[in-house]
């Protein structure tokens, strides 16, 4: 855990600066993520992509299917089954627009990312597989933003699923960070029939994982992650199977984590409340 910890020396800098009241905190984007878990032959699977080393942010990084919210996500035409905004912004703490385009987002960024969908033709139906050639126009028309989500759903006669998803966590990155984002973590089981696909353009590597094994790769140093994923990945690895973790989350009380900075021997240092379980 001490690696996810530690700063890169690229952003040593930035916290010397902060920490000196010489720069003003930017404005976090809202953002959406997904644990997509699975049955696996020793226990639950987790689903991780490995950014791009050139990416701007996390590059290297294994990280969740996720990504900002777009503007279009708070869009009231979404087609919608399940605990409905109003519900979501209960559990989420935020407004009813806020609680729609995040759940959108994380939904969208899935597909996106995965090529999972969580939808269904109604309330209690779910789309049984997504490889054909003409869902991947449509995922693709998606990502280059020419098809909205919401004209997705139309199109195919479908509805977002809202109750597949469990909110898991809330983190937003350190004030003294160039890049900040306000991120949900959810949590979500695949469907039956479904499956993903390598379809990501901003990872090079995507696998399953047992959650304990991808904390130890961390902790070997053969995988890298940043600490909101550490974290929620150890905290998976105490379930025996998906289901498990997803009725913990129905209990689970969600408290937003802002990690602060430490400088020590001009090593720079991720801290946090002892309450965020690091």
């Amino acid at each position: 855990m001490e690696a996810t910890r530690r700063l890169p020396p690229e952003l040593v800098e930035h916290a010397r600066t902060f920490l000196a009241g010489g720069q003003s905190p930017v404005t976090p984007k809202g953002a959406a993520t997904v644990l997509l878990l699975r049955d696996g032959a020793e226990g639950p699977e987790v689903y991780l992509l490995r950014r791009h080393r050139a990416m701007a942010f996390a590059a290297g990084m294994y990280a969740f299917p996720g990504g900002t919210v777009d503007r279009r996500d708070s869009d009231t035409a979404v087609a919608w089954a399940g605990p409905p905004p109003a519900t979501w912004a209960q559990t989420l703490t935020c407004d009813e627009a806020e609680a729609r385009a995040l759940v959108c987002a994380a939904v969208r960024e899935t597909f996106e990312e995965s090529g999972v969908l969580l939808a269904g033709q109604s309330e209690d139906s779910l789309v049984s597989d997504t490889t054909a050639d003409d869902w991947e126009r449509d995922r693709v028309a998606l990502v280059d933003r020419s098809l909205s989500f919401a004209d997705l759903l139309a199109k195919r006669g479908l509805v977002l699923r809202s109750d597949l998803l469990r909110a898991w966590a809330h983190w937003i990155t350190p004030e003294f960070e160039p890049r900040r984002y306000d991120t949900r973590f959810f949590l979500a089981v695949i469907p039956s029939g479904q499956r993903t696909r390598d379809v990501s353009g901003e990872a090079d590597q995507v696998v399953w994982m047992r959650p304990a094994d991808a904390c130890a790769g961390v902790d070997e140093g053969a995988m890298a992650m940043l600490p909101p994923t550490y974290v929620t990945v150890s905290e998976l690895a105490t379930y025996a199977t998906p289901g498990e973790a997803l009725a913990a989350a129905e209990h689970r009380t969600v408290t937003t984590v802002t990690p602060g900075v430490e400088i020590i021997d001009g090593e720079g240092f991720l801290v946090v409340d002892d309450g965020a379980r690091w």
